[in-house]
């Protein structure tokens, strides 16, 4: 079990000196003494933290006393007046120190005159905080870690002992060239609620998901940052039913029939604005994934009023902006979900200044890629001869894929089989490289015309080429357009 070993004895962590244990000041003994101020800090964050509350007690050998509380303004600085001479601890408390599960980080002072003092107070660094709730040694390798909160997203109570996951792709180099795996870790969360998954990569997307009974969180996705520790408290909600029919979806057919969405009690609020002048996205297409959809507004306000609790992710779209894919808490309470859509010319002008001449000089390697055979090619001579009207039109005609209406009846999707369990899945879509995450065949016909066209690619899991794959143990299709 994962262990934390913060609390008083975090002062000697966190300064050069011993503990302090002296004696106390005879606060009635003079009416002036000295200011004790500082910042409170977040040094994972490398942001201050504001509001939060600092407390400044008196240390004797018996007894412990507050001698005062403040709250930090809006950039984190606190301040005593009229400290008197004596030792002392300056601690702070804030939601942020909850969500990492650790008391706060203890600061000794010592005041011996009038003058002023300064006493910063910080939550720790990512990597002390790592060694010290993985229990790593300081030379031990810094591999990342999530932690956070699993709470039951009715009652917002505590969800004990339940499985966490993470997991990822890994691509290896073998002697038979890349090798695709999965890694899995699994921790289970403690009295509190509190997990910590340690042990997985920094600077990746994991794959997290949390389950208790019949409940559990969406498979979300969390991008690690460059140090490794990442807080992400998850909120367990209603998941989806098995079909009552499973004949419907046998293992030998490609033929998919379409889940009906998830739905629940939640609500969920947003707006959706451009990134470049910050205007309402009107009609921007807003979902949660295998749950219900809405549009925005004229004003770029949207809402989902049965919304299935739980931790999920959030879609959003709009013809001519790059998708936005987020993790969203559906709570009571939930706050309102503010979505920038950041232009496709903002996204993709750099890409597309290499991909130009494709197959001039195949700088994107599909003509090297179709030596090899391992998926389908289509170049623009094939396409031609399809006389596709839209470019989704070309997809229903290649072996293997399948094009469905989704379940809420707005559009339709492409399908094929997966290795994961029985029935189809839906592959992942790259146009000119970059990755179209929940792209339905509306958002391909709005992205590029079949003109535009320079080359398809279509790969089951098993073939698709290391940087292409994908988690969901499905396959991927590439794009590029001339």
């Amino acid at each position: 079990m994962i262990k934390l070993r913060f609390g008083v004895a975090i002062a000697c962590l966190l300064t050069a000196g011993d503990c302090l244990v002296g004696q106390a000041a005879d606060t009635a003994r003079r009416a002036h003494g000295a200011t004790v101020t500082g910042i409170v800090y977040d040094s994972i964050g490398r942001s201050t933290l504001g509001g939060a509350v600092v407390e400044l007690a008196a240390i004797a050998p018996t007894v412990t006393t507050l001698a005062g509380r403040t709250t930090a303004d809006g950039g984190g600085r606190y301040t005593f007046t009229n400290v008197p001479p004596g030792r002392y601890a300056v601690g702070f408390l804030h939601p942020m120190l909850d969500s990492l599960g650790i008391e706060s980080p203890l600061r000794p002072v010592k005041v011996t005159g009038d003058g002023t003092i300064r006493a910063d107070v910080a939550i720790p660094g990512a990597a002390r905080l790592r060694r010290a709730v993985c229990e790593l040694a300081p030379g031990d390798d810094s591999s990342g870690v999530v932690l956070g909160f699993l709470r039951d997203a009715r009652a917002l109570t505590p969800v004990v002992d339940a499985p966490v996951t993470a997991q990822w792709l890994e691509l290896v180099l073998g002697a038979r060239g890349f090798e695709r795996r999965v890694p899995r870790l699994t921790t289970y969360s403690r009295d509190n609620g509190w997990f910590a998954i340690c042990g997985v990569p920094s600077l990746a997307t994991i794959a997290v998901t949390a389950a208790h009974g019949t409940d559990s969180t969406a498979s979300i996705d969390v991008e690690l940052p460059a140090t490794g520790f990442l807080r992400r408290d998850l909120y367990i909600g209603p998941s989806r039913r098995s079909l009552a029919d499973s004949s419907t979806q046998r293992a030998d057919s490609l033929a998919a029939v379409a889940l009906p969405p998830l739905v629940g009690d939640g609500i969920l609020k947003g707006v959706v604005i451009a990134s470049a002048g910050g205007k309402p996205v009107s009609g921007a297409h807003v979902n949660l994934e295998d749950g219900p959809r809405t549009d925005a507004n004229e004003r770029g306000e949207w809402t989902i009023a049965d919304a299935p609790l739980g931790t999920r992710m959030l879609v959003v779209r709009a013809v001519g902006y790059y998708p936005d894919r987020r993790v969203v808490n559906v709570v009571d309470g939930a706050p309102l979900v503010r979505v920038s859509l950041p232009t496709l010319k903002a996204v993709l002008d750099t890409v597309r200044v290499t991909a130009t001449r494709l197959f001039d000089r195949d700088r994107n390697g599909f003509q090297a890629r179709r030596r090899t055979g391992l998926g389908r090619y289509l170049g623009p001579q094939e396409i031609e001869r399809l006389h596709p009207i839209q470019t989704s039109d070309v997809f229903r005609t290649v072996l293997g894929l399948h094009v469905v209406r989704d379940a809420n009846g707005f559009d339709s999707r492409i399908l094929m089989r997966g290795v994961l369990g029985p029935g189809s899945c839906e592959p992942a879509i790259y146009i000119d490289g970059m990755s179209m995450r929940q792209f339905t065949l509306s958002d391909i016909d709005a992205w590029v015309q079949p003109a535009d066209v320079a080359g398809i690619e279509v790969y089951t899991v098993a073939s698709a080429p290391p940087q292409y794959q994908t988690l969901n143990g499905c396959g991927s299709i590439l794009i590029w357009t001339k």
